[in-house]
């Protein structure tokens, strides 16, 4: 399989019926869950910023983070594993699921960290992290989200421009089914401190 291409339908994998289940509670917010219901009054949000673990860590250290888990999603395979992702087979992206709250902390500034934590000009690989499930991408629920998600991005590609950069090629989508990945990867970065991270911005700011 090619690492930059997505499979066709043809070759795509056919996976399950079982669904991952992931732990009842967040490893850094102590008491919080990783699954809905979530109290009332918080929104969530989909990235993708190439690996998972590295992302997740960004959006937890925010002040008005409720939870957050990372998953799979943008692909046609159900209930992947985290196998059969990186295979390239199941056209999934890892994700990071975002649980927050909207008087603390707003979707623009979730979008400032999403664009200047990694970089969004290179296709379907983060640094030497090759493969399409390493792809930048904003999965939207609202208009007000596809909204912002759009203006920010041209307002970044000036930016990015000017500093140098190519064109940027974040698949901004309606929001796929999310896929919450294996116990292990759930904030990783908190349970292996020393684990790998391979998330780099560009050095520019929005």
């Amino acid at each position: 399989m090619n690492k930059f291409n997505l499979p066709t339908n043809a070759d795509t994998l056919i996976g399950r019926d079982e669904k991952i289940i992931p732990p009842n509670q967040h490893y850094v917010h102590h008491g919080h869950v990783l699954q809905a219901p979530f109290p009332q009054g918080l929104v969530t949000a989909l990235f993708g910023m190439g690996c998972f673990w590295g992302a997740e860590r960004k959006f937890w250290q925010l002040d008005g983070v409720y939870s957050s888990a990372v998953g799979y999603a943008s692909g046609s395979t159900p209930n992947p594993t985290y196998e059969e992702v990186c295979s390239g087979m199941t056209g999934h992206n890892e994700v990071v699921l975002v649980v927050y709250d909207p008087t603390v902390l707003s979707y623009l500034d979730l979008l400032r960290v999403f664009w200047e934590s990694h970089n969004p000009t290179q296709g379907m690989q983060q640094g030497n992290d090759i493969g399409t499930q390493y792809r930048s991408g904003i999965y939207y629920s609202t208009e007000q989200q596809l909204g912002l998600a759009e203006e920010t991005s041209l307002a970044y590609q000036e930016k990015l421009t000017r500093a140098g950069y190519g064109d940027i090629t974040t698949e901004i989508v309606a929001l796929p089914v999310f896929y919450y990945a294996e116990s292990y990867h759930q904030q990783y970065l908190a349970k292996t401190p020393s684990g790998y991270c391979g998330l780099g911005g560009t050095g520019v700011f929005l």
